[in-house]
């Protein structure tokens, strides 16, 4: 029986920095579910389904079998028993995750990889509705955030580093209009589970969040 964290959180709160590092601390494998929405794309290509034909799609999603972990800490991806973990960042494959992750019997077809994998190791998985939706048994839940001018600042910060021009009010009115859509979408809409410890990380270094999350768990 896998030992499952789930990390939810607004957008710009550093969850996938934070969930990557805990797992690294801890020994946990980190579920990157966009590798896994590469992995079923490389499935539909070797197929040859044309990513508009979703029947198609869903019919070849019943067959494929994604997997996530690590061979000298490095994360591999297997698909039906293949490590196709160099053929995951090709445009192709980026185009064709991109289409068919829409598609209804994709994210079914995930969410029972995510929660197979679950089942059998010691996960950590961040996203909006981890604690709510996907593993709402999970052994620890965390709703990790910050505020709204912190989450902005961070951005910023990126960006300005990259030698992008960019402007804070802009970052913080798209941080707090994409905050309302999250929270406000029919499907599993960005919520802190009742039994989510809160962690605001607003006044806290990366390190500081990491010790804390490793606190609540085994």
């Amino acid at each position: 029986m896998g030992y499952n964290v789930a990390v939810d959180g607004p957008a710009g709160a550093g969850k996938s920095t934070i969930a990557k590092l805990v797992a690294k601390k801890k020994g946990y494998i980190y579920v990157d579910t966009g590798a896994m929405y590469r992995g079923l794309a490389i499935h539909f290509l070797k197929k040859g389904i044309d990513p508009d034909d979703k029947d198609a799609v869903a019919e070849a999603c019943d067959d494929a079998d994604v997997k996530i972990g690590y061979e000298n800490g490095i994360q591999q991806v297997w698909l039906n028993g293949e490590n196709i973990t160099s053929m995951l960042r090709t445009e192709e494959v980026g185009n064709m995750a991109s289409k068919t992750s829409a598609i209804p019997a994709v994210r079914e077809k995930l969410l029972e990889l995510q929660r197979s994998l679950a089942r059998n190791e010691d996960v950590i998985m961040d996203g909006r509705d981890i604690g709510t939706n996907i593993l709402p048994n999970a052994d620890v839940k965390i709703y990790l955030t910050a505020s709204v001018e912190t989450r902005a600042k961070r951005r910023y910060d990126e960006l300005r580093e990259k030698g992008e021009e960019c402007s804070l009010e802009d970052i913080s009115r798209d941080i707090q209009e994409r905050d309302e859509r999250d929270m406000n979408r029919e499907t599993a809409p960005l919520k802190k589970a009742e039994d989510a410890i809160l962690v605001d990380s607003s006044d806290m270094t990366i390190q500081e969040v990491v010790d804390t999350i490793c606190s609540y768990c085994k």
